[in-house]
C-alpha cells in the first residue's frame, strides 16, 4: 500500500492549502453541494477537518463533528476521491475519524453519505451502519443518507 500522509486542515490563516484541497474533495465527491472557502474555513473551526496524501497527490478527506451538548453522538465521514477508491484510504481515514470521536468522548457515531454514493453507502453498511433517515435539502435534487453504528 502507498504510504499515506493525513494533515489537519485547520482554520489558521496560514492554513489555506490544506482547507483548499479538503474543499476539492469535498466539491468532487459531494457534487451537489459544493462549500466556498469562508464556508471551509468556518467549518475547520467546528469540527475536525483532515486532508490524505498518497506521496503528494491528494486522495481523500475526512470530517469529525464532535458530539454537541445535547447528543454524544460524533459524525464521521471519510472521503476518498474515485480514482483513489479500493485501496486502503478511506478505512484508514475513517479509523482515525473513529479516535478522534473516542477522544470527543463520543458514546454514538454516525455518518452521512450522498445517496447517489453507492460506493459511500456499501463502505458504511460494511461497516456496521444502518441507515436511521433519508432527507433532502433545500434547493438540492439529490439527498443524503444517515447512517448510525450498529
Amino acid at each position: 500500500m502507498t504510504d499515506l500522509r493525513i494533515e489537519t486542515a485547520s482554520p489558521t490563516v496560514e492554513d489555506t492549502a490544506r482547507r483548499s484541497d479538503w474543499r476539492t474533495v469535498h466539491n468532487l465527491v459531494v457534487a451537489t453541494h459544493h462549500l466556498t472557502p469562508p464556508e471551509v474555513r468556518e467549518r475547520a473551526g467546528r469540527h475536525h477537518l483532515e486532508v490524505a496524501y498518497a506521496g503528494d497527490v491528494l486522495v481523500g478527506c475526512s470530517t469529525v463533528r464532535p458530539p454537541t451538548d445535547a447528543s454524544a453522538t460524533a459524525t464521521v465521514i471519510a472521503r476518498v476521491l474515485p480514482a483513489h477508491r479500493r485501496r486502503g484510504f478511506g478505512s484508514r481515514l475513517y479509523a482515525r475519524g473513529l479516535e478522534r470521536a473516542g477522544q470527543y468522548g463520543a458514546a454514538a457515531i454516525e455518518t452521512v453519505v450522498l445517496e447517489s454514493n453507492q460506493e459511500g453507502l456499501e463502505f458504511a453498511l460494511r461497516r456496521g451502519f444502518t441507515e436511521i433517515e433519508r432527507y433532502l435539502l433545500p434547493g438540492e435534487a439529490i439527498g443524503y443518507v444517515e447512517l448510525r453504528l450498529s
